[in-house]
């Protein structure tokens, strides 16, 4: 090995290649003999592909671009697809992304196409649907709808509707039935009960995000196939229930938060008394940002399938009855929130440092796992991969930070003495980054600049005293733990003082930019669809949409009372305190972070020497997808902290810093 400056490493993990593996599979569910889900496609426009796998291995991708099976319900969407075998064939019912509307198709039938369930609305946003399930002994699917009923982000209603399977209601609202009254302003997909009599679902109300409060509901299914008097069974303000599901016996099961920990509870639909099948102290379920996450998943035998630990969680088989837990064998650190079920079967979505997320079937009855989808396969020689680590640093008042360290490594080049480090910021707030394969975060750590990823309070994973860190605190605890983790990466000489940077997106944004106006650690930063000024985020600013348009309330407190914790947090305000460089990144079509954040920081710097980049993309909404788009990021990203930290990435175009 021979030394080279930090930042000059030459690394084939080209931007190409790391934009080309952005995003992982998703929403899993077998029907039949075959295995379904999407995937991402960075070089068709962005689009969530379906994919079929046949009991041989062979995967399929049954609808061709340009069809994107994805809404935008809630914005940030829920599963967009469901299935079932009806008279021994498939049917599928999705959501296509570019109109919203939900469809229905035959894959086996020769020359079959796509045929439209639903119709198009003009008003506001239109009709959205997630959650869509066949019911085809009714001729239906049931699903969620979200209906705009104005042109405001908050004129709207979600509620349980039917729709025909024969394609009557395409063009005809009137022909969609409503199974129950509006009682919350959010609500998840029915699940009924084995024997149909009755069905549970989770509902919720501003100004309570799901991770706060919500209720577990329950109902009789009427004869007509309307719901009957709903009665909350379990939930409340400071409870947080975000699954319940039935196992084949009509036991109910659902992951609240009521010790302080998601833990699996068995709950009597008759009188609401919950039971813990195994209290400890580790989650067993996580934040519910879209509709159809699934932590758990009952089998047949009565056992169940979780997700569970502290931190990272692994897959798991519980038995009810004994509350002993096993978990599954096998290479993989970290499970992702979609579990499908069938028979003695289970399938998840698990990935490690390692290898990116792979399909992986877990036989119950034997103990085997296996990669059924999605193999992972290595894009680069494993020795340009980072080695990361799972720590804990001290931040302010002795407090545990979690964060996830990734050092710079190359099969060629040895670390050489402190090295140029970017501080990664999560979105959410109310989320938490996995220490999984990333050829995003090996782009920069096989070029010698680490990257230190903090989960800092409020993030998930670690108990919902973690968790309400935040509360009120957002932009003074986020920040603090990241400076915490960058002054403890320098304190161990593993980090050079001088060559810091911070980088973040949504939330993530937010906090990276709040650093860069109350602190002075960091030598530049890289802002991604950030929030800038908290008074449009407000529900009286509406520059938001309606899922977090109360989210203020609890991480920076009632806008009425609080109003100059609104103005002195904000980094629009502070603009002036800004001294290095940094580069903004802005989706043209974003409705949850809007450009107009980032027009008015801007704004507030006209007239300023301070060199900085501005890069916006029409097109581009809340999180970038597009191949074209993740590769300009990153490399203006790299061309950002050469420019900074003083070393020439070689074949980078240079980002062009003007004051």
């Amino acid at each position: 090995m021979t030394a080279a400056p930090y930042g000059t490493w030459a690394s084939p993990i080209d931007a190409a290649t790391a934009a080309s593996h952005d995003g992982s599979p998703a929403d899993l569910a077998a029907f039949g003999d075959d295995l379904w889900w999407t995937a991402p496609r960075p070089a068709e426009g962005g689009r969530r592909a379906l994919i079929r796998r046949r009991p041989d291995g062979t995967e399929e991708c049954p609808l061709p671009a340009p069809w994107n099976v994805r809404n935008r319900v809630m914005e940030y969407g829920g599963t967009p697809w469901g299935g079932a075998l009806v008279d021994g064939e498939p049917l599928v019912v999705f959501t296509h992304h570019a109109d919203q509307r939900l469809y229905a198709f035959h894959p086996d039938r020769p020359g079959a196409r796509p045929y439209p369930l639903t119709p198009v609305s003009t008003v506001g946003g239109g009709l959205r649907w997630a959650q869509p399930a066949v019911h085809a002994g009714r001729g239906e699917v049931w699903a969620v709808l979200e209906e705009f009923t104005g042109d405001g982000p908050a004129d709207l209603r979600r509620l349980h509707t039917a729709i025909p399977l024969d394609g009557s209601a395409a063009d005809d609202r009137a022909a969609i039935r409503e199974m129950g009254p509006v009682a919350h302003r959010f609500v998840t997909a029915l699940r009924p009960s084995p024997d149909g009599r009755q069905a549970v679902w989770i509902g919720w109300d501003h100004p309570r995000m799901p991770w706060d409060g919500t209720e577990l509901r329950c109902a009789d299914l009427l004869g007509d196939g309307t719901l009957g008097p709903a009665r909350t069974l379990i939930g409340g303000p400071e409870e947080s229930v975000v699954q319940a599901d039935w196992t084949p016996d009509g036991t109910l099961l659902a992951a609240t938060d009521r010790t302080g920990w998601w833990n699996l509870h068995r709950v009597d639909p008759a009188t609401g008394e919950a039971v813990n099948l195994r209290p400890r102290e580790e989650e067993y379920a996580g934040p519910l940002w879209k509709l159809g996450q699934r932590w758990f998943a009952p089998l047949d035998d009565g056992t169940v399938a979780v997700l569970h630990g502290v931190g990272a969680q692994r897959l798991a088989v519980l038995d009810p009855a004994t509350g002993q837990l096993t978990d599954a064998p096998g290479r993989w650190t970290e499970w992702s929130s979609t579990l499908a079920a069938t028979g003695s079967r289970v399938v998840g979505l698990a990935a490690s440092a390692r290898s990116a997320h792979e399909i992986v079937e877990l036989d119950t009855a034997t103990g085997h796992t296996r990669v059924v989808g999605n193999a992972h396969r290595d894009a680069v020689d494993p020795g340009y991969l980072p080695e990361p680590q799972a720590r804990v640093f001290t931040g302010p008042g002795g407090r545990e930070v979690h964060a996830h360290v990734y050092p710079p490594r190359h099969i060629d080049h040895p670390v050489d003495g402190p090295a140029p480090y970017a501080i990664w910021v999560h979105g959410g707030p109310t989320s938490r980054t996995s220490m999984v394969y990333d050829l995003e975060i090996a782009y920069f750590t096989s070029r010698g600049i680490g990257v230190a990823e903090v989960n800092y309070g409020g993030s998930t994973g670690y108990g919902r005293a973690y968790r309400n860190r935040l509360r009120e605190q957002w932009g003074v605890v986020d920040v603090e733990d990241s400076v915490a983790v960058a002054e403890g990466l320098v304190a161990e000489g593993a980090a050079d003082p001088a060559r810091l940077a911070i980088r973040g997106g949504s939330a993530g944004g937010w906090t990276s930019a709040a650093a860069l106006t109350t602190t002075s650690t960091f030598a530049c930063g890289a802002i991604s669809y950030p929030i800038l000024d908290l008074a449009g985020w407000s529900p009286a600013g509406g520059e938001t949409h309606d899922f977090e348009a109360w989210y203020l309330e609890s991480l920076i407190g009632p806008h009425l009372e609080v109003p100059e914790r609104y103005r002195d947090r904000s980094p629009v305000h502070h603009s002036e305190q800004v001294t290095v460089p940094f580069l903004l990144l802005q989706g043209l079509d974003d409705p949850i972070c809007p450009p107009v954040q980032c027009d008015r920081f801007l704004a507030a710097l006209a007239g300023r020497d301070l060199p900085h980049a501005y890069l916006a993309f029409p097109g581009e909404s809340h999180g970038f997808r597009r191949l074209d788009t993740l590769v300009t990021c990153l490399e203006a990203e790299l061309s950002l902290y050469g420019q900074v930290f003083g070393f020439t990435p070689p074949g980078v175009p240079v980002l062009d810093l003007t004051p």
